[in-house]
Formats: structure tokens, C-alpha cells, sequence
């Protein structure tokens, strides 16, 4: 049974080391948006190439995450989240060095495979080393510092391509990385499901991690026309229809396609699908709105968003506790109406924008909306299932959460009619832009729609605190399967 104390020495090295860890691949996800003006003028690269930048973190990360939870349950949690950590922090410093866009990309998806390794990890390792009595606690702090982190990413890394420069985005996990695993080895203890068979669905994970890069691919080089687009694009759905056939054929699937027989657990996945790709297509195109038409400079438009995630910190919990009592109908569709005026706000941004008068009320209004559904959202995907497979409601609804903020990230500059050299044109890329925050604003208005039609049972109460102290804006918190084996 998990023993350590929250107040022992070795109850805050666990604590450490789980908050450097996570934070690693939450600052990734955050804080590399804000440089990539910076990165593709360095590498004289075009809009595809930043596209791509975040996508292939997105896209490893997105397919393997699943399967990393599996390796850490049946391996030792402890053992994989420290082989995650070795592999992002290593591809990391590739992305520092690289010396062309194609090394930059390449590593970025090994950065992906690292974070799938990791992530999962850091609170299975929470919840299976600490005693009952401190756990809800040393979760909410891990969550809480995790949230803090997210917050001061963009800030952070503003910093960074401010002063020594882009690459510096990549090279501070090294440091992190240095301190984390020694603490990793010498004071977390080993923890696992007891699963022996060592059968993994590693089949469906390729595939699945296959169909969303030929779409991706698709989606990002549309404009050729090709062939070889076309080509790309069917095969792309060719392995997602394969995906599926798999996943309900195999004895141990990466996602059992029995949990969608809750009406519920559809239909919130839904609502997280035009939610998340709403905000992965606002997030990357705002930093560079910020800095190619208004003039900020990478610091400025890192912090200009920082209020969003303020507020989710201060207040999700709140809205947490609302939804409990009122139900998660409302929120699940007060919250997407909300994030959608704040984008429809943000077409007020141009050339020159004052921060007070144009950009913080857009800002406010996304981070109310952020505020009431985040919590409520992540409540109800885990209670419309057995409580047994929250861990695994949780992870199919992360992944689909950053596979939806993949795809908006491919298709958004598309459907927008960005060209490849649209961020090097304030004028083509600033009307690109309004077209861009109606787009998202519309697909909010989906997500309303769908949480006001298919979302009923209110959820009861979600006691564990992930739920509430979350600041990280592009995905929901990752749940684990909970303190079992040792």
C-alpha cells in the first residue's frame, strides 16, 4: 500500500520531481507558440513549417499517449516516466541545435514520444506513492503547480526569444531534466498495475498516430493541389477506418470502442473536439496576430494572454462546485458561448492594438469561458463511465482533446486562406486572421450546441482536485488508473 507522507522529506522530493516532469512537456505545449515567429524567420521557413513546428509534438504526443500509460502500468511508472524524461529532454536539445527546419521538426516529434512516456507517468506516480490521507492533497498541489506552470509559460518563453534567443525554448528542459531524474531514482518508489502479460496495442497506436499525420499532411500542403495530396488524404482516413477495426478486434485495445456506449461520455468527447480545436487554432494563431499586425514583441504577446489562464487558476475551482450543483449542461454550454465572444473580440486586434481597449477584454471574456467549462468538462468525462476506467475516459478524452488541436492547427490557416508567406504580410495575415476567430467562434458555437442537445445526467460531485486546479489551456488534465500494485 502507497506509505509516503506528504510532510516527510521524500514526500516533497516525489512532489518535485512529478512537478519538474510534467511541467517539461505543459511548458512545451505553451510556450513554443510564442517564438515561432522568431523560428521561422531564423530558418527562413514558411507558414507550413511553423504548422509543423507544433504539429509534430501534437501528433506523436497525441497517438502514443495511451499506450505510454500502459508501458508505465505493466513496466513500472517510475521507470518509464524516467525514460520519458531522458528522451524529451535529449530531443529537446536537438530542437535547440537544429540547424534547419527539417532537424527542428523531426525533433519535435521525438519530443512528442518522450512527453507520451512521461505524462501519464507524473500523477500515476502521485496517487501510487503517497498515503490515502495525503494524496487529494498532493494531487491538488502537483495540479496547482502544474497550473502555475502553464501560466507563466508564454511569459517564460517570451523571455527567452526576447534575450539569448529561440533555441533557448528547447535547451531549458535540459537543465530541468538534469535535476529531475536523479531525484526520480533515488526517492520515488516503483509502482505498477501488476499487469504481467506485457501485450501492448501497439498496432492501434501506429495507426492511430498514421491517420492523424496523412491528414495533417494533407491538410498543411492543400493548397499544392496534388495528387499526392489527394493520395495522402485518403490514405490518411484509410488508416483511421483501420484504427477502428482494430480497436474493436483486439482482446487488449489501446481504446476499448465499448466506452462510447455512454450516451454521455459521446457526447461530452464531442463537446471536447470543438472546444480544444477551437482553442489549439486560437492559441497558435493569436501569439503571431500579437506580433506580426500589432508589433509586440515576443515578451508582450506571451503575457498579453496570460490572464486567461489566471483566471482558470483562481477560479475553476468555483466553477467546479457550480457544476455540481446546477449540473454540467449549462456550463458545457454557457462556456463555449463565452470563449466564443472573447475570439469574436479578438478581430478587434489590428495594427497597433492598445493592450487595455482591444486585446484584455477579448482576453477576459475567452477566460470566463475557459473557466466555466474546463472543470465542469473534465467532471463529467469521468463521471460517465465506471469508475474503474476513469483513468481510461480520461486518456481517450486528453487524446482527443490534442487531436483536435492538431487538426485545427493543419486546417485553420486553410479554411482562412493563410498562404505559405501569409506571416511575413501584416495586411494578408491580419485578414486572415478575422476569418480565422469566426471560424473558431462558429465551431464553439457547435460545441454549445451539442453539450445544450446530448448533455443531461448531471455529473455528481468529482473529488479528485486535477478536476478544479488545472491552468493548462490547450488540453484537460490527464487522469491515471489510480494507486494500484506496488
Amino acid at each position: 500500500m502507497p506509505d509516503v507522507r506528504l510532510s516527510s522529506p521524500q514526500g516533497k522530493w516525489i512532489l518535485l520531481t512529478t512537478v519538474l516532469g510534467s511541467s517539461m512537456a505543459l511548458l512545451d505545449s505553451t510556450v513554443v507558440n510564442v517564438a515561432l515567429p522568431r523560428i521561422g524567420a531564423d530558418l527562413n521557413a514558411d507558414l507550413a513549417v511553423l504548422q509543423w513546428t507544433v504539429n509534430a509534438y501534437m501528433l506523436t504526443l497525441a497517438g502514443l499517449i495511451l499506450l505510454g500509460g500502459s508501458l508505465g502500468d505493466t513496466y513500472g511508472r517510475r521507470k518509464i516516466f524516467v525514460v520519458g524524461v531522458v528522451w524529451f529532454a535529449m530531443a529537446s536539445l536537438l530542437c535547440g541545435l537544429a540547424p534547419d527546419a527539417g532537424v527542428l521538426i523531426a525533433a519535435r516529434a521525438l519530443q512528442g514520444i518522450g512527453g507520451a512516456l512521461l505524462t501519464p507517468g507524473s500523477l500515476a506516480l502521485i496517487q501510487a506513492s503517497f498515503h490515502a490521507d495525503d494524496r487529494a492533497r498532493a494531487v491538488g498541489l502537483w495540479s496547482g503547480f502544474g497550473g502555475i506552470g502553464a501560466a507563466v509559460g508564454p511569459f517564460v518563453g517570451g523571455w527567452l526569444v526576447d534575450g539569448p534567443g529561440w533555441r533557448w525554448v528547447f535547451l531549458l528542459n535540459v537543465p530541468l531534466a538534469l535535476v529531475c531524474v536523479p531525484v526520480a531514482l533515488r526517492h520515488v518508489p516503483e509502482s505498477s498495475a501488476g499487469r504481467a502479460h506485457g501485450r501492448f496495442d501497439v498496432l492501434g497506436a501506429v495507426l492511430a498516430a498514421l491517420s492523424l499525420a496523412l491528414v495533417t499532411y494533407a491538410l498543411i500542403e492543400a493548397t499544392d493541389g496534388s495528387l499526392t495530396v489527394v493520395l495522402t488524404a485518403v490514405a490518411g482516413v484509410a488508416a483511421g477506418v483501420a484504427f477502428v477495426y482494430v480497436e474493436k478486434h483486439r482482446p487488449d485495445p489501446m481504446m476499448p470502442l465499448d466506452i462510447f456506449a455512454s450516451r454521455q461520455f459521446t457526447a461530452v468527447n464531442l463537446v471536447t473536439l470543438c472546444v480544444y480545436a477551437a482553442f489549439g487554432g486560437f492559441f497558435f494563431l493569436a501569439v503571431i496576430q500579437l506580433q506580426v499586425v500589432s508589433g509586440y514583441s515576443p515578451l508582450a504577446a506571451g503575457t498579453a494572454l496570460l490572464p486567461a489562464t489566471a483566471l482558470m487558476l483562481l477560479f475553476s475551482a468555483r466553477s467546479g462546485a457550480l457544476g455540481e450543483r446546477i449540473g454540467p449542461r449549462i456550463p458545457l454550454t454557457v462556456g463555449p458561448l463565452l470563449a466564443g465572444a472573447g475570439m469574436l473580440l479578438m478581430t478587434r486586434v489590428g495594427e497597433n492594438a492598445s493592450y487595455p481597449r482591444d486585446v484584455l477584454p477579448a482576453v477576459l471574456v475567452l477566460g470566463l469561458g475557459m473557466v466555466t467549462l474546463v472543470a465542469p468538462l473534465t467532471a463529467t468525462v469521468l463521471a460517465s463511465v465506471d469508475p474503474a476506467r476513469a483513468g481510461l475516459a480520461s486518456g481517450v478524452n486528453n487524446a482527443a482533446a490534442r487531436a483536435a488541436g492538431l487538426v485545427a492547427v493543419a486546417a485553420l490557416p486553410l479554411v482562412a486562406g493563410m498562404g505559405p508567406q501569409a506571416y511575413r504580410s501584416p495586411a494578408a495575415f491580419d485578414a486572415a486572421f478575422g476569418r480565422a476567430m469566426v471560424v473558431c467562434a462558429a465551431i464553439l458555437l457547435v460545441g454549445a450546441f451539442l453539450a445544450f442537445t446530448y448533455v443531461r445526467r448531471p455529473a455528481p460531485g468529482c473529488e479528485r482536485p486535477e478536476c478544479r486546479r488545472h491552468g493548462n489551456v490547450m488540453t484537460p488534465p490527464l487522469e491515471s488508473p489510480g494507486p494500484t500494485g506496488g
